[in-house]
């Protein structure tokens, strides 16, 4: 990779696609978006980006609209075919990058059995501030359903001792209230006696905080330390086993639209096929004709 930095990178490619190619406005306004996005995403390092890189960016679009997900997909693919064409990279990562089928996928989640073993590696990982920083990641990501982004950037004081709850700002700038078990206290205390008092962030990171491609690498370690294949899992996987796990609890779809920050109901409703096994369970298992013979 060249010098190129990620806004001289995309201003290169628009130009490119308005002279070469004669493309709409409206068409060149929506790749400089979605590559813009996408550049802070991945912390000005699109440009750069390898194959671990962009399979975080497709966890990121993960509760989007399928036609979303293509576009980006889509003017990402065009992006890293220009940057090689250039000479400015030598390989084409974007091959990582999702293709939605003609139906939206169920969002990946992980079994109780995966989460049992993800959380005896952090319970029995030797203390250090790594291991405080990165239990707290994972009760926060499993424990609250926190997006990734929401959780790399919580402030300092965003979580405090005996209150079970957090008020977050997220999507559109949104405020909402996440709840916050005893466990998550528990591990955010622990790592925040290690983070300076005048500290912005409860996850800082040099002048900023944690970056998410940083947080994915966590997690990924995580689970190869588990045994679960590290394709398997995300933070935005264990934000969709807090979901799936709630629901199979009994947890009402209105009150977990509110939990993850969801506008829509409709984006919750895609863990509604969570609600039909179990109720397929139930009846299979409680109607008095289940073990009637034919």
């Amino acid at each position: 990779m060249g010098s190129v930095s990620d806004r001289e990178a995309i201003a290169l490619f628009l130009d490119m696609l308005m002279a070469e190619r004669g493309a709409a406005a409206n068409t060149i306004a929506a790749y400089g978006r979605d590559l813009s996005q996408a550049s802070e995403l991945l912390g000005g390092k699109l440009a750069e980006a390898d194959s671990a890189a962009l399979a975080g960016l497709g966890a990121e679009w993960a509760t989007l609209a399928r036609a979303s997900v293509a576009r980006k997909s889509s003017a990402l693919r065009r992006f890293f075919a220009f940057l090689v064409d250039e000479g400015h990279r030598k390989d084409d990562p974007s091959r990582d990058l999702p293709r939605p089928g003609n139906a939206r996928p169920l969002p990946k989640t992980l079994s109780n059995a995966d989460i049992d073993r993800l959380f005896e590696v952090l319970e029995s990982t030797p203390d250090s501030p790594a291991a405080r920083r990165r239990r707290a990641l994972v009760e926060l990501l499993y424990g609250s359903g926190l997006r990734a982004t929401e959780l790399v950037s919580l402030p300092r004081g965003a979580i405090q001792p005996g209150r079970p709850y957090a008020v977050l700002r997220g999507k559109g700038d949104k405020e909402r209230l996440v709840p916050v078990g005893e466990r998550a206290l528990a591990a955010v205390a622990s790592h925040a006696e290690l983070v300076p008092a005048d500290s912005r962030y409860l996850f800082p990171s040099g002048a900023k905080h944690l970056s998410r491609v940083r947080l994915f690498q966590i997690v990924k370690t995580l689970a190869a330390e588990a045994g679960i294949p590290p394709d398997r899992i995300s933070p935005h996987v264990l934000r969709h086993a807090f979901a799936t796990h709630l629901l199979e609890g009994g947890a009402d779809l209105r009150a977990l639209q509110m939990m993850l920050g969801h506008a829509d109901i409709a984006t919750t409703q895609i863990y509604t096929h969570v609600q039909s096994k179990h109720l397929v369970d139930l009846v299979q298992s409680k109607h008095p004709l289940a073990d009637a013979k034919s």
